[in-house]
Formats: structure tokens, C-alpha cells, sequence
């Protein structure tokens, strides 16, 4: 239960070990922060869960994906401005009672994501 992440870098074919994630949930005034961390060497949070089951509420909530900075942390060479800079997502939570997994997969170029398990 709760909520997590997991980046996958397809321009490398690896984990996006270091890239920044930023969690924000909506409120009355717009996205407020949560937290925000670094990915480890899984690419994933290295406390575990983004939100513990105990944590998470029904609502709208965003993560904030720091794309442009971490392919320059690993040496590409992007044109500026880059095509990607930080990757929003913005999504729900209905049910929060389930596990939510929300799992990147990018590129300089490209990105995708899904409601995984």
C-alpha cells in the first residue's frame, strides 16, 4: 500500500540513479511540497515508499521529475533549451487504500508512464 516511484533511463538502458523527484499534493492554494529526493542506485526513493499507506489521502497529487539535470549529470550534450526539462505528472488518488506506483520512463527526447503495481 501507499505510494512509490521508479525510474527507468532508456537512453542508457539503466536505473536514473541521483534524479531529483519533488512529491506535491494539491490543496486549496494550488501544489504544495511534500518532499523531495534523490533517486538511488534502483532508481527509486531510498526511504521506500513516497507516501506510507498510513499517509496517503484521496485527492490530486503531482510529481516532479529533474530530467534535464540528470542527463547533464551524465555527460549528454543537450541543446538549450533542452527538449525536456523537469517532467511533471499530475495525477489521482481514488482509492487510497491501494498501492499507487507511478514508474517513469525517459529519455532527453521522450518519456512514459503508467499506474503500475
Amino acid at each position: 500500500m501507499g505510494l512509490s516511484t521508479h525510474v527507468l533511463d532508456t537512453m542508457h538502458g539503466c536505473p536514473a540513479a541521483g534524479m531529483s523527484v519533488s512529491l506535491y499534493v494539491h490543496a486549496s492554494t494550488g501544489y504544495e511540497l511534500v518532499k523531495s529526493v534523490f533517486l538511488n542506485s534502483d532508481g527509486r526513493n531510498p526511504d521506500g515508499l513516497l507516501y506510507q499507506h498510513s499517509e496517503l489521502k484521496m485527492g490530486m497529487y503531482r510529481l516532479s521529475f529533474g530530467v534535464k539535470e540528470y542527463f547533464k549529470s551524465r555527460g549528454v550534450v543537450l541543446k538549450e533549451p533542452t527538449f525536456l526539462d523537469i517532467v511533471n505528472l499530475d495525477f489521482g488518488i481514488a482509492n487510497p487504500d491501494e498501492h499507487y506506483h507511478v514508474p517513469l520512463l525517459v529519455s532527453p527526447w521522450s518519456y512514459s508512464t503508467y499506474r503500475g503495481s
